[in-house]
């Protein structure tokens, strides 16, 4: 059996998935936001066994950074990082959005 990973989440992505919530509750129902939620939050839990099968962020790749993978529960990306045995969420966004300057704010701190 591999190992497991703890998996954390920032509070900044913590804040991503409570307006997520939010919005699907306001504009479609809470059905389908707690739906929502509930697939991200599996997608969150998967991270703990296979943290590494992610891929690269195209928009960080660009900048010549690679410490950061990405994982998918379309249409959110969810932007984490592996440490040692950790996995540390970072950003959990809608992948329309403007990515580039969603995650140059949040990791690059811009």
């Amino acid at each position: 059996m591999p190992a497991r990973f703890e998996v954390l989440i920032t509070q900044g992505a913590e804040q991503d998935l409570e307006s997520i919530h939010d919005y699907i509750s306001e504009f479609d129902s809470v059905d389908n936001a707690n739906r929502v939620l509930d697939g991200l939050m599996d997608a969150v839990e998967s991270l703990a066994e296979f943290p590494h099968r992610g891929s690269f962020p195209k928009e960080l790749l660009s900048l010549g950074i690679q410490e950061y993978l990405q994982t998918f529960f379309k249409p959110y990306r969810l932007i984490y990082r592996v440490t040692g045995n950790q996995v540390l969420i970072y950003l959990i966004a809608d992948g329309r959005r403007d990515m580039a300057s969603l995650l140059s704010r949040r990791l690059l701190g811009a």
